[in-house]
């Protein structure tokens, strides 16, 4: 199966495309789309990966699955295009990151700069229905992000993973602590902000990039 996706992150993931498991959610995707209204565009859904090559990764934010309004995905977990207002999460995120290194609110909730300085946005579920929150769940998007963040685990080493929640925390297992560095508190979600508050996640990480002679993210 032919998968536009960036050329080092195809290198890494085509026996995923060739699975049973990935022709399956690629013809219900396929269906989705022709049947309903799905984020992000179908020419955003590997986003993240188009603007972060696996090279260039040294941070990986693990989202669930792409915001369901109007115009906000755009296949970068928790960012939204310029012109777009950010939602609750966002917002959160930016409060988090005032409190932890003084940075003022964005005028943009888009998170391009993060992405260009190696930070990769990835979302569990990289499609949704319009209005529909996890109505893509458990459809094969996830086992093929399992293979995203082992196939980072075992051919990298010295990446940051902030998991934020219960759902992306899941995904530790994937993750060896004695060569990455993991970091996990509460969701932004306004239901569960009081467990996200407070983690300090970003500092953490440049203190970690420094400490192994990388360059800090500017956030």
């Amino acid at each position: 199966m032919q998968v536009q996706i960036e050329a080092s992150w195809k290198d890494r993931l085509n026996p995923e495309f060739e699975k049973p498991y990935f022709q399956n959610l690629a013809s219900f995707i396929k269906e989705e789309y022709k049947n309903h209204r799905i984020y992000p565009p179908a020419k955003q859904i590997f986003n993240a990966f188009e603007q972060c090559p696996f090279e260039a990764t040294q941070v990986v934010i693990l989202g669930q699955d792409p915001y369901h309004g109007e115009g906000q995905a755009h296949g970068l977990c928790f960012s939204v295009a310029d012109g777009i207002k950010p939602p609750p999460s966002l917002v959160n995120i930016f409060k988090e990151l005032k409190a932890d290194l003084g940075k003022e609110m964005p005028k943009s909730g888009n998170l391009e700069a993060w992405v260009s300085q190696g930070v990769l946005l990835l979302n569990a579920i990289l499609t949704v229905r319009a209005n529909t929150p996890t109505s893509h769940q458990k459809k094969g998007w996830e086992e093929f992000t399992d293979a995203v963040i082992r196939t980072i685990n075992e051919q990298k080493e010295n990446v940051v993973f902030l998991l934020w929640g219960a759902y992306a925390q899941k995904k530790a297992h994937f993750v060896d602590p004695s060569k990455h560095l993991v970091l996990k508190s509460g969701h932004p979600s306004p239901l569960s902000a009081q467990h996200f508050f407070g983690n300090k996640h970003f500092s953490q990480t440049n203190q970690y990039l420094i400490s192994k002679g990388k360059e800090p993210i500017i956030w």
